[in-house]
C-alpha cells in the first residue's frame, strides 16, 4: 500500500475518534458527482444515461462543498461524469484542499492538459486518471481511439509540473492475469504514478455493455494469478493489504457501504453509487433511515458478484485498524512505499 503517510496518519486518526465517539457507521471517503455530463461513452459506464436536461445540470460549489463537510469524511473523490467539465471544478477542489480534505479529482484526462493550469499541486490533492489497459484495450474501453496516449501524455505532464497522479483501472471478463499485469507494470515502472487503485467491473445495471462484468470465482482466480510473482508487493496499490486479500479470496467480508457514500446532483444515494434504490437529502438521513442489513453479497441478489471497493475495501480497513497484527502489517506497507 503506497498511501501518503501524512494520510495515512488522518485517516488513522480519523478512525480513533469514531471508535471513542463510538459511531458504528461513519464516512472514510465521499464520492461527490458534481455533474453527470461526459465526453466520452464507455461501455462499462451507465452515468451518460440519464436524460438530457440532467447533464445539462452542475452542481453549484455551495453545495458540493457543502455535503462533504457534512458527512466529515476526511477525503473525497470527485467523479462524474468528467468533472472537469465543471465549470468551477478548480474552485470546488481549492475550497476542499483548504479544509484540509484529501482531493482525487477522477478523469478521463481528455481535457486534463488544458485545465491543468487551474489547479495547484498539493499533497492534498491528486489527479485520479482512468486507466483500464494498455492503447488498444483501453481505448476499446472507452469507445474512442487515442484516448490511452492522450492520458498519458497528460499524466506526464501532471507529474512534471509536480502533482501527485493516482490512476483507477477497472478490470472485465475479457482480461487475463496478463493483461493486468502489462498495465500495472506500465503505470508502476514507465509512467511511475504515485498510487495505482483495481477494481473488478461491477454489473452496473444501466451499462450499455452487460455480457463483460466479473463474477466472484472468476474475480479471485484473475488476481490471485496476477498477484504472483512478487507482483502485489512491487506495486504501489493505494488499497490496505486486507482488501488485496479479499480480491484473492483469502478472506471474504461483509459489505459496509456506507462508509463510502456516494452525493450527486440528486442528493445522497442509497446504498451506493453503483446501485440507486433513492436518495435523501442528508447524510444523516442516509445513515439512519437505510436499511444497510439488507444489502451485499448473499443478501440482495444485485450484489451477488460485486466485490467492488466502494463496498468492502472500508471493511477491509476496519478490520485492520481492528487488528494489532493487521494494523503493523499495514503501517510496514505504508512506510516501505511511502514517498511523502
Amino acid at each position: 500500500m503506497a498511501m501518503p503517510l501524512r494520510q495515512s496518519i488522518k485517516v488513522a486518526t480519523y478512525l480513533a475518534e469514531q471508535k471513542i465517539r463510538r459511531r458504528d457507521k461513519f464516512p472514510l471517503i465521499v464520492e461527490l458527482e458534481p455533474l453527470f455530463a461526459c465526453n466520452l461513452k464507455c461501455e462499462g459506464c451507465g452515468k451518460i444515461q440519464h436524460p438530457a436536461g440532467v447533464l445539462k445540470q452542475r452542481m453549484p460549489v455551495a453545495q458540493a462543498v457543502g455535503a462533504v463537510l457534512e458527512s466529515g469524511a476526511p477525503m473525497v473523490s470527485i467523479a462524474g461524469g468528467e468533472p472537469l467539465m465543471h465549470p468551477q471544478i478548480d474552485e470546488i477542489v481549492r475550497q476542499l484542499v483548504a479544509k484540509r480534505k484529501f482531493v482525487f479529482l477522477c478523469t478521463n484526462a481528455m481535457l486534463l492538459r488544458k485545465k491543468m493550469d487551474k489547479f495547484t499541486p498539493s499533497p492534498y490533492f491528486a489527479f485520479a486518471v482512468h486507466i483500464d489497459g494498455l492503447r488498444e484495450r483501453h481505448d476499446e474501453s472507452v469507445a474512442k481511439e487515442g484516448v490511452f496516449d492522450e492520458a498519458v501524455a497528460a499524466i506526464k505532464e501532471a507529474k512534471r509540473r509536480g502533482f501527485r497522479v493516482t490512476t483507477n483501472s477497472t478490470f472485465f471478463n475479457t482480461d487475463t492475469p496478463q493483461t493486468i499485469i502489462e498495465v500495472l507494470n506500465f503505470l508502476n515502472d514507465d509512467l511511475q504514478v504515485d498510487e495505482m487503485m483495481i477494481s473488478p467491473a461491477y454489473a452496473y445495471e444501466k451499462a450499455p455493455d452487460q455480457e463483460h462484468f466479473l463474477g466472484v470465482e472468476q474475480t479471485r482466480e484473475l488476481f490471485k494469478k496476477a498477484f504472483g510473482g512478487g507482483n502485489r508487493r512491487r506495486w504501489r496499490l493505494n488499497h490496505s493489504p486486507l482488501f488485496l486479500d479479499f480480491l484473492e479470496g483469502k478472506v471474504d467480508f461483509p459489505c459496509t457501504a456506507w462508509a463510502i457514500p456516494n452525493y450527486s446532483l440528486f442528493g445522497w444515494q442509497r446504498p451506493c453509487y453503483l446501485m440507486s434504490d433513492g436518495y435523501v437529502p442528508t447524510y444523516r438521513e442516509l445513515i439512519e433511515k437505510t436499511d444497510w442489513d439488507k444489502y451485499g453479497r448473499g443478501k440482495d441478489p444485485r450484489c451477488a458478484n460485486c466485490m467492488a471497493h466502494c463496498g468492502y475495501e472500508p471493511t477491509a480497513v476496519l478490520a485492520t485498524m481492528g487488528s494489532l497484527k493487521e494494523s503493523l502489517r499495514a503501517m510496514r506497507e505504508t512506510v516501505s512505499g511511502n514517498r511523502e
